[in-house]
């Protein structure tokens, strides 16, 4: 079956970085494209970050210069660099793919940008 799992995650004061991975599981990990959202207290979940199996990149305007997402097919992993953190990057980030026809989603990592 189809797994999604988020280790990382964490407190990281503004102006700081991290990196948030996902492991997957259960499908042809290479030939689907890989989505990070994310979900801000009080908020709706919105799409951050997604690429193709074939590394092809797209941002969301909102983070476009600070979040970079990859992949490694080898190892079934996407990540997501996250620089210049902001107290309003404070959310449950999620990976997610699409396995048609379902949406598979990980458990969610929590990031806090506090001071």
């Amino acid at each position: 079956q189809v797994q999604l799992v988020e280790p990382g995650g964490g407190l990281v004061q503004p102006g700081g970085s991290l990196r948030l991975s996902c492991a997957a599981s259960g499908f042809i990990f290479k030939i689907y494209a890989m989505r990070w959202y994310r979900q801000a207290p009080g908020k709706q979940r919105e799409w951050v970050a997604a690429i193709t199996g074939e590394g092809k990149t797209n941002y969301a305007t909102s983070v476009k210069g600070r979040f970079t997402i990859s992949r490694d097919n080898a190892k079934n992993t996407v990540s997501l660099q996250i620089n210049s953190l902001k107290p309003e990057d404070t959310a449950v980030y999620y990976c997610q793919t699409t396995v048609y026809p379902v949406d598979y989603w990980g458990q969610g990592t929590q990031v806090t940008v506090s001071s």
